[in-house]
């Protein structure tokens, strides 16, 4: 599974909208819309407050684990 499918498996699984997410961690929706859509590839920072958004690990978001 790649990185874009596991971030909005995450948010369906938490029952959350795009713009929540967007909205939590900061961000224009379309931004994150291209996360989800695997247009954009998020930088580290992006990276660790998604982290810490869905309380899970680095390795698990990026399907190292």
């Amino acid at each position: 599974m790649e990185f874009h499918e596991r971030l909005k498996e995450l948010r369906v699984s938490k029952n959350l909208t795009q713009q929540q997410v967007a909205q939590a961690l900061g961000m224009a929706v379309r931004q994150y819309q291209r996360y989800e859509h695997g247009e954009r590839k998020p930088t580290y920072d992006i990276i660790i407050r998604l982290c810490y958004f869905f309380e899970i690990s680095s390795d698990e978001l990026l399907g190292l684990k």
